[in-house]
């Protein structure tokens, strides 16, 4: 038998009354989380059962049912399993068709609630698996707007590591994106002036690097001419050629 089916059962309260609902989970698990290890630092076998009670009201009960399967299994539902090559970086979601596009961007936000969670849990492991399945979902502009708007209604903005890619993402893609979601693109910018302020700075890199790659292009043929190494033809980058980035892939098909 698992050593932890013998630690104390807590008691989860997830919402507010009177829709919270009461999950449970063993003490042993719970405790690989060091916000939950701190909640519960008082609670043991002789706690009376009904007193063992931990509330979570402001979290989304998806997000704490994913947690807690995480718990258990290492995992949670939608999994990742292997993709044609056995890689990890062509892991694919569990039951997903790359046909099928998140329109309203709800998988987006289930992974992204995920996220935030497991920050406030302190739970590193989860952070990264979470952030790993958003990358691989297909969305809308509409979606992915929604999704940025809960990331950065949601996180520090020294989080990089989920706003980055949604920065790069619009950057890189906004000129055509825009036009399909005009009204709610225009309303994340004036509600959120740092995802705009994002989304600049990264064009205003690429302008800038392209301006500097343009130099050594002019540079190289001016050697050439003179019968120095030809340029490599790569041509500078700008904001409407986009870079090799460390995307998987690309969330959206853009028409």
């Amino acid at each position: 038998m698992n050593s932890y089916l013998k630690s104390p059962v807590i008691h989860i309260m997830v919402g507010q009354s009177p829709r919270e609902t009461i999950l449970s989970a063993h003490l042993a698990l719970l405790q690989k989380s060091q916000w939950f290890a701190e909640a519960c630092s008082s609670y043991s076998n002789s706690t009376p059962h009904d007193e063992r009670i931990v509330k979570l009201p402001d979290e989304d009960l998806g997000a704490v049912g994913s947690f807690l399967e995480y718990l258990y299994v290492g995992e949670y539902t939608p999994r990742l399993l292997p993709g044609a090559s056995g890689k990890a970086e062509d892991q694919v979601l569990e039951h997903t068709d790359d046909s099928q596009v998140d329109e309203a961007g709800d998988n987006l936000l289930r992974h992204a609630k995920v996220y935030t969670l497991a920050e406030k849990l302190q739970l590193p492991e989860l952070k990264h698996l979470a952030h790993s399945k958003i990358h691989r979902i297909n969305s809308t502009a509409k979606g992915e707007l929604r999704y940025a708007k809960f990331v950065y209604e949601n996180t520090s903005k020294d989080d990089e590591t989920i706003r980055q890619p949604i920065a790069s993402f619009w950057a890189h893609r906004s000129h055509v994106l825009r036009h399909e979601a005009e009204a709610e693109f225009k309303a994340m910018i004036l509600e959120f002036p740092h995802f705009a302020f994002d989304i600049l700075s990264i064009v205003l890199d690429q302008k800038e690097k392209g301006r500097e790659k343009d130099k050594d292009h002019h540079s190289k043929s001016a050697k050439a001419t003179a019968g120095g190494p030809a340029d490599d033809g790569d041509g500078p980058i700008t904001a409407t050629k986009t870079p090799r980035t460390s995307r998987k892939r690309l969330r959206m098909s853009v028409v």
